[in-house]
């Protein structure tokens, strides 16, 4: 029996080929969408969960009552190793480490790379297993590194490395040979290799190794810049750390750690979703609820199609009905068909998975899964969901269509009740509903981003690029720093070079509290610290408001220019005002001269206000990064060359490895711009899914009404009456959801503005351009499927029955 409703249902989807497709089309859009975003929020959730004790390990992190003392996954030096050697019945065991980048070689070979300081305890605490290498004894000697499997490749080809050197340089340009004693197999995203983007370390060496970078600050109660974790003994939790952390804290650091900061140890599963403010979580929610609702839209579609096409299978009813068969056997049939049509769409949208998982990679930013890689028990979700969604979109049509009365199914007399219509209608508003509010977020997050690219930054970012270079911070090494600078601007295509440790790239150096001299040190304000050279206003074509910049052979290390925002926030009347005037930095007795103030610049992203800085020079305060080029316009590919060229001869042992200023923008504004993909996404998927629900309601209303339009034909309608009478009836439904949707629009996006310093104001243009397209498509949808109706001729429509 239940292979006869197979059988019937399948040459029912055969005969009807154009309504399988749109179904199968509308499903398989629904659910190929559904399944990326389902597994990209299950690989998400599993964070950190694949460590060894997962359940035990802890990472401490700090909150700040002043938070540019520093970072929430950083914190005080000695504390994990501390808690480990005073209280052993609550830590089984810890891990440190302090990030550098630094000049990595393999003879010609050499690249900038992301390097971890860190304990021993680094692989065994956390179960990473080595592709070559003794995981015991891979860090017993100094000099000695273990990398991942993807730098062993990337240097040197191959990933059977072990016994192979490199050279590393240290910050006083010192290089110096590494033996690799261990390859480190690719591991899944985790809290302790990848804490940041910035902080994604590929060489991992020991603290035995610490001196010669200048890094032994693993005992120094002042040094709050290392991530810090803790592996807790069985049954302890993070509650049971409080008082023994704020003892460590209140015996060993200085009164102002004391009052600023509390150590709060987090599981790391749950430090992976609830870092930066739970970004993270909120964006697998977002995705999650999108999901759900373009499922919920296809099925919409199925629903609506389905009862459209009612009239082409009434009198199958009828006849069944009148053989014999009764409600049950109907229905049975019609959730067979659903079934079919569900299995197929979830069979086409599984078989998509690998070819669609690039696109949705590049959309978030993130490698997908395979489906191998998932546990065996998800083999039987398909089937599950085959079953539930097939049930679901298909009992509600199947009820319908089996409730007709034999009589009136055998004269093809389709009858619909005014609930039934109201319901369809209201379907139909909600697909409009979501796809309006999708659009017009898409146009705003794209307005927004705009205004970020597009605003005046307080510096030209035309034809600038930025260059990371070798380390020697010392004054020999600086001023060799500062004679390459000038062998660069000699160049014929180079305008200018600047030699600094900060370029406006949201990364500061360093935060200090500063006050002005004579008033009360209490009343300090948060300043960011910038270090440059002479040239660094030129470089970036910042304008002066007052005084002088920097100059090049400067010595005195307490003169200092600042920007606008500190001018006013130090309480000066004007820019003037401020030149000679002295300030003092908290917990430091020497003064510094204002000798100058520039305008205000965008350093960071447009999420955060302006905040108040102080210059350096850079022959004074020994400390730089960049090297940043101003081009003179022409080929950009031959001064890149010129550049290089002249690169590898003044600094044969770095690599030039460079990046437009749009590029560094682009990374600071990375979240915005893969929301924006994401919006554009889910505005593609809602008009292609709402057209096809347009197309069912579209269809219904046809079949319903061909008398009618042979009829009207008859007595002398034209075709544009006739095609006005059915976009009438779809403009209601579209002026009904243009009335919810816009508020909604706006709340949404206004909400989502309002973490913005700097920021859009919301304008009746999104809302029009949004209300305009959707509606032109519908009415161009209408019109393509009314007019076959309209121009056919009355006496065919009037022979209906």
């Amino acid at each position: 029996m239940i292979w006869i409703y197979f059988k019937i249902a399948w040459r029912n989807l055969k005969k009807r080929q154009l309504y399988t497709a749109i179904n199968i089309l509308g499903l398989v859009t629904g659910i190929s969408f559904a399944l990326l975003i389902s597994a990209f929020v299950w690989q998400e959730f599993q964070g950190n969960k694949n460590l060894k004790n997962a359940n035990s390990q802890y990472i401490l992190t700090s909150q700040w009552k002043n938070p540019n003392m520093g970072v929430e996954f950083a914190t005080l030096a000695p504390l994990a190793e501390r808690l480990k050697e005073e209280y052993p019945h609550l830590v089984a065991n810890y891990y440190r480490w302090d990030g550098l980048t630094s000049i990595v070689s393999n003879g010609s070979v050499n690249f900038r790379e992301s390097i971890q300081l860190g304990d021993e305890s680094f692989l065994d605490m956390y179960g990473f297993n080595l592709l070559y290498g003794n995981a015991n004894t891979a860090f017993n000697n100094p000099f000695s590194v273990v990398i991942k499997s993807e730098k062993a490749t990337k240097f040197f080809g191959k990933t059977d490395v072990v016994g192979e050197t490199l050279t590393i340089q240290n910050f006083e340009g010192d290089n110096h040979e590494f033996i690799i004693t261990g390859v480190l197999a690719k591991t899944p995203e985790n809290s302790v290799t990848q804490i940041t983007k910035q902080n994604n370390g590929g060489f991992f060496i020991t603290k035995n190794s610490a001196t010669y970078f200048d890094r032994a600050h693993f005992q120094d109660w002042e040094a709050p810049i290392f991530a810090c974790y803790v592996e807790l003994q069985p049954g302890i939790t993070a509650q049971q750390l409080a008082d023994p952390i704020e003892r460590l804290i209140q015996n060993h650091t200085s009164e102002v750690f004391q009052k600023n900061l509390t150590v709060v140890p987090q599981k790391l599963t749950d430090y992976y979703l609830n870092k930066d403010h739970a970004s993270l979580k909120q964006m697998l929610y977002t995705l999650s609820f999108v999901g759900f609702f373009i499922v919920i839209m296809a099925m919409i579609n199925f629903i609506n199609i389905a009862i459209s096409h009612s009239g082409s299978r009434i009198k199958e009813i009828g006849v069944r009905k009148v053989l014999g068969g009764n409600r049950k056997q109907l229905i049975l049939q019609f959730l067979t068909e659903s079934i079919i049509l569900v299995s197929i769409s979830t069979v086409l949208a599984c078989l998509s998975y690998p070819f669609l998982s690039p696109w949705f990679e590049g959309l978030i930013g993130k490698e997908l899964m395979n489906l191998s890689q998932f546990p065996i028990y998800f083999l039987f979700i398909p089937f599950l969901f085959i079953l539930v969604l097939g049930l679901f979109v298909g009992l509600y049509p199947a009820f319908v269509l089996s409730s007709f009365k034999s009589i009136d199914a055998l004269q093809g007399k389709l009858k619909t009740g005014t609930k039934a219509v109201y319901l369809r209608k209201s379907l139909l508003s909600f697909q409009y509903v979501t796809a309006l509010i999708v659009l017009i977020s898409a146009i705003l997050v794209t307005q927004q981003l705009n205004s970020f690219f597009g605003k005046n930054l307080g510096y030209d970012k035309d034809s600038l690029i930025t260059a990371t270079i070798p380390r020697d911070w010392t004054q020999e090494g600086v001023k060799k720093m500062l004679t390459i600078r000038n062998e660069f601007s000699k160049l014929p295509s180079v305008e200018n070079v600047s030699l600094s440790y900060e370029i406006p790239n949201g990364n500061n150096g360093f935060q200090m509290s500063i006050y002005k001299t004579g008033e009360n040190p209490e009343q300090s304000y948060a300043t960011q610290g910038l270090v440059s050279d002479d040239a660094y206003l030129e470089t970036y074509q910042i304008s002066l408001v007052a005084g002088r910049f920097l100059e090049s052979e400067e010595t005195n290390p307490d003169l200092v220019v600042i920007n606008e925002k500190a001018s006013d926030t130090y309480g000066f009347k004007n820019a003037e005002e401020a030149i000679g005037h002295q300030l003092n930095i908290i917990d430091d007795e020497n003064p510094l001269t204002i000798i100058g103030v520039i305008s205000d610049f965008h350093f960071e992203s447009m999420q955060q206000p302006i905040k108040p800085q102080v210059f350096f020079n850079v022959n004074t305060n020994l400390h730089y990064r960049y090297l940043s080029f101003k081009l003179k316009a022409g080929n950009i590919k031959e001064s890149l060359m010129a550049i290089q060229q002249k690169w590898q001869s003044l600094m044969p042992d770095s690599s030039f490895e460079y990046q437009f200023m749009d590029d560094t923008l682009a990374t600071l504004y990375e979240n915005e711009l893969q929301f924006k993909k994401a919006t554009y996404t889910a505005s593609i998927l809602s008009f292609i899914i709402g057209l096809l629900g347009i197309f069912g309601m579209v269809s219904l209303s046809i079949n319903k009404r061909i008398k009618e339009v042979g009829i009207r034909k008859v007595l002398g309608a034209s075709v544009a009456s006739i095609s006005y009478l059915f976009i009438k009836e779809f403009l209601v439904i579209l002026v009904l959801s243009i009335l919810i949707a816009c508020p909604l629009a706006y709340l949404l996006m206004n909400q989502w503005l309002s973490n913005y310093a700097y920021r859009i104001t919301i304008g009746l243009n999104p809302f029009l351009i949004g209300i305009l397209l959707i509606g032109s498509i519908t009415i161009i949808l209408i019109l393509f499927q009314t007019l076959k109706t309209a121009i056919a001729n009355p006496v065919k429509s009037l022979k209906t029955e």
